[in-house]
């Protein structure tokens, strides 16, 4: 099999498929970031990636090209991970690199091929891109697109992708391509993974819907810490106690800055984007106050900064504990604490940021 971008999502995926004991070969036309990988360094952290690049390109399993006429020529299947960020100026997801891929790679293959997207996007696009597809695709080759979105959790990636707590595919009508799924995620079927088949809507509503879903209970939690400052109320009992019932459960109830990265705030704001396209945005307005709580909560650190420095941090020196917007995370993108450490500057702080894995992408 291919990945086709080699970015966090695509380069954890290509390790880990090479561990499940496939034949992969990684894609990408960034050079640096191949060579990167060739030499067996992982160009972002993410704990226990790097053993596993390192072991499965010592056995050859695991090799990787800039070449697209490498990837046609390589295997019949291929797993589309490149990124969709935020169009500029706008909450739409920016589909560039993904279309990219699809003019790139179809007209370049040969006999029967099958392309899963990894990649979060919006609802239509699987279709969208069978329609590309079959518009580049040579006389005698057949290119079929499938999606089978990812849920990695940065920090925990390898573990994730080896051993998910769910598999989801989204296949056309008639397809075979779940058969195909079957076999490349075999190992953890056979280990008790929830293997689900979906139409292609479906699966691509998965993704987004499931991390709405996150970025909602986030929310929800320093919405009501907000009422419990005011009130003296305890918002870490009051998430332990709600957090007991099994209806709620207590993950994502920890309240504080709030979320950041590269997948919450943009798939949100994509996905109620895409909802205004379809004539559906009154069923997702709620959205925007989602996100809206969530950007206050760093405004709100900022107060309490200045709280403490007796109503101004002019001259202060401060020191913000985390650059990422994670633990055990490089990723910087987004990042909550970055956001109130630049505040914090623009008003006069003496700043300085630690952060035990991302000071270079912070830099």
């Amino acid at each position: 099999m291919t990945v086709i971008g080699t970015g966090y999502l695509g380069a954890t995926h290509a390790a880990c498929m090479a561990e499940l004991g496939h034949e992969v070969l990684g894609v990408d036309v960034d050079e640096a970031k191949i060579a990167s990988l060739r030499d067996g360094k992982v160009p972002f952290f993410e704990p226990g990636l790097s053993e596993v690049l390192e072991r499965n390109l010592a056995d050859e399993s695991l090799s990787f090209s800039t070449a697209y006429e490498d990837a046609a020529a390589f295997a019949q299947v291929h797993f589309l991970a490149v990124g969709t960020p935020q169009k500029k100026g706008s909450f739409a997801a920016d589909l560039t690199y993904v279309r990219q891929v699809i003019t790139s790679l179809v007209p370049l293959l040969e006999g029967d091929h099958l392309i899963f997207g990894k990649s979060t996007v919006p609802v239509g696009t699987a279709a969208e891109l069978q329609e590309l597809a079959d518009s580049l695709a040579s006389p005698g080759a057949s290119v079929e697109i499938a999606w089978n979105p990812e849920f990695l959790r940065e920090g925990f990636a390898v573990k994730d992708t080896i051993t998910p707590d769910r598999i989801v595919v989204g296949v056309r009508e008639g397809s075979t391509a779940a058969d195909v799924a079957q076999e490349v995620y075999a190992t953890a079927i056979e280990n008790g993974t929830p293997f689900l088949v979906t139409d292609l809507a479906t699966s691509e509503l998965v993704k987004v819907s499931a991390n709405a879903f996150l970025a909602t209970k986030i929310s929800f939690i320093n919405a009501v810490a907000e009422i419990c400052e005011n009130t003296g109320a305890d918002v870490v009992q009051l998430a332990d106690a709600i957090g007991h019932d099994d209806r709620i459960g207590r993950k994502f109830l920890g309240a504080g800055l709030g979320f950041g990265g590269g997948c919450l705030p943009k798939d949100i704001r994509a996905f109620m984007a895409r909802a205004g396209e379809l004539g559906t945005d009154q069923a997702l307005t709620f959205l925007r106050e989602v996100d809206s709580i969530n950007m206050r909560r760093r405004d709100r650190v900022v107060q309490l900064a200045k709280e403490v420095c007796g109503g101004s941090v002019l001259g202060k020196r401060v020191t913000v504990l985390g650059a990422a917007f994670k633990p055990n995370s490089d990723d910087v993108r987004d990042s909550p604490a970055l956001s109130v450490a630049g505040s914090l500057s623009l008003q006069g702080a003496d700043v300085s940021v630690y952060d035990p894995e991302a000071m270079d992408n912070a830099r």
